[in-house]
């Protein structure tokens, strides 16, 4: 109980002084809120008398966009009855009110076709004849049962359908059911598989956008140190996440230091890869945008507090898994010695820096997909592509990212097999292994060694399975030798299992 009081009383000394300090910066950097100076036009804004509708699409047809449009401008009333049988009559007034139209109507080859749905508007009413993006068209397409969303400029001042213009234009697809059925599903799942610790990192979820949208996000606008920024939003978020998730006690607190540690090298190299790399968002549309918005924004700083908070969600699992890895072999095997404890959770964590290496990769090339094929169509070579401003910001983020966690494994490895021996069942307890007996055998034990026949020992072991089953057949042994030392130890490893989990 002594050794565990003191490595709460380390950690607390670290940790306590480092979220005073993080809570500090926090208030020094938080945004006032002000957009003053920032100039970007709101595409959702409308003209008066201009709205912008949903509807269900109802049918979908293929015209000649000049004659739809014309008998849409002179006859709108013909427009909202297409799907009732009467374009006769919008027809027949197109030619008698304006016969300049008439001959682009007839002419041959003039005007190409255009994708119309007949779409049925939520608030009620007939259906409009909505023109869709000739992108859209192409890429996705729209069938009847879609809802869309729809530029309505029907009652426009000066309504631009007498110019030959459509009044009804697609703007997008809606897709609030499918995402708020996809949201329930995976609440469900993780609150279903994970229990109450699934529920509280959901809600750690929720807290983590917090930040991001009221301190990061704002923070950057005002032009404040984008790197203390992502430093400070990513300790918070991660201090927030982390003890709410899985509650205060030393695993948690083990792998908060890590990916502390993990997080400040990821910082480290993200900020000197943006200034050595010449990372200024060039060929992004809207990095271009923000450049034209304020003068207070910088670019590259966007860039560097991306490379930053990109890598936050699987730092957070490699320290995690690590530290609980170390916890559980030491609660498979408490007589194993720090070393042999460090190198089996070490092949543990090789093994899961494998997998996150592909993960951070592959996350990143689908997120990319699109610049990639455009770029694999330029038929550049190889290094060209890779340093070109299209691809560089990802494969920097990769790279960045990737170091971070790869270093914060063996950290967390080490800081979880100190802290688990000083706060764990001491070896050289009355009922630990080889107490209660004395002469050769004894030594034997309390040495590591093989005896009794050439049994296996904790500490005899080169493979994690293999420190499992050393480990179950030491306990097997003492159960047979010695009856009443089992249970004494297994109730002290269950005392020491939820002290540790609080």
């Amino acid at each position: 109980m002594a050794a565990r009081s003191k490595a709460n009383r380390i950690l607390a000394a670290v940790l306590i002084p480092l979220a005073l300090l993080t809570l500090a910066g926090m208030a020094a950097l938080w945004p006032s809120g002000s957009k003053e100076g920032v100039s970007l036009a709101n595409p959702y804004a409308t003209a008066p008398g201009v709205t912008f509708d949903t509807g269900t699409i109802q049918n979908v047809v293929t015209g000649n966009c000049m004659q739809d449009t014309g008998q849409q401008g002179t006859n709108q009333q013909g427009t909202n009855q297409q799907g009732s049988g009467q374009q006769d009559t919008g027809q027949q007034q197109t030619g008698q009110q304006q016969p300049a139209q008439q001959a682009p109507q007839q002419a041959p080859g003039q005007g190409s076709d255009c994708t119309f749905a007949f779409t049925e508007p939520d608030k009620g009413g007939s259906p409009v004849k909505v023109v869709i993006n000739p992108d859209v068209a192409a890429s996705h397409g729209v069938k009847p049962g879609d809802q869309i969303r729809y530029l309505n400029l029907s009652n426009a001042q000066g309504a631009t359908g007498s110019q030959g213009s459509p009044a009804y234009i697609f703007v997008d697809f809606v897709r609030t059911m499918p995402i708020v059925l996809l949201a329930v599903l995976y609440a469900v799942v993780v609150i279903a598989v994970a229990r109450w610790r699934g529920l509280r990192a959901l809600i750690g979820l929720v807290g983590a956008y917090f930040v991001l949208a009221n301190f990061l996000l704002p923070g950057l606008v005002e032009g404040k140190p984008p790197l203390l920024l992502a430093l400070v939003g990513s300790t918070v978020i991660m201090i927030g996440v982390l003890y709410f998730a899985h509650g205060f006690s030393a695993r948690t607190s083990t792998a908060l230091l890590g990916t502390i540690f993990g997080l400040a090298i990821t910082a480290l190299l993200a900020a000197w890869a943006t200034n050595a790399a010449n990372l200024a968002g060039v060929g992004s549309h809207d990095a271009a945008t923000l450049v034209n918005t304020s003068s207070n924004i910088s670019i590259s700083g966007v860039i560097l507090c991306g490379l930053i908070i990109s890598g936050l969600g699987v730092l957070n699992d490699v320290t995690i898994t690590q530290s609980s890895a170390v916890w559980e072999l030491y609660e498979l095997a408490p007589a194993s010695s720090a070393r042999k404890l460090f190198t089996s959770a070490m092949r543990i964590g090789r093994d899961h820096i494998a997998s996150t290496v592909y993960t951070i990769a592959f996350a990143y090339a689908g997120a990319a997909l699109p610049i990639l094929i455009i770029v694999m169509l330029y038929d550049r070579p190889l290094m060209d592509t890779l340093t070109s401003a299209e691809l560089s910001e990802e494969v920097i983020r990769t790279l960045v990212g990737s170091i971070g966690l790869v270093l914060a494994i063996p950290v967390t490895t080490l800081i979880a097999v100190l802290v688990v021996k000083a706060t764990g069942i001491s070896a050289a307890g009355p009922n630990a292994l080889g107490a209660g007996t004395s002469g050769p055998s004894a030594a034997g034990k309390a040495g590591g060694v093989a005896d009794d026949g050439g049994h296996s020992h904790a500490d005899d072991v080169a493979d994690t399975g293999a420190l499992a089953a050393a480990a179950l057949e030491e306990r097997s042994r003492r159960t047979a030798v010695e009856p009443g030392a089992l249970p004494t130890e297994e109730a002290g490893t269950r005392r020491g299992r939820r002290a540790d989990r609080g």
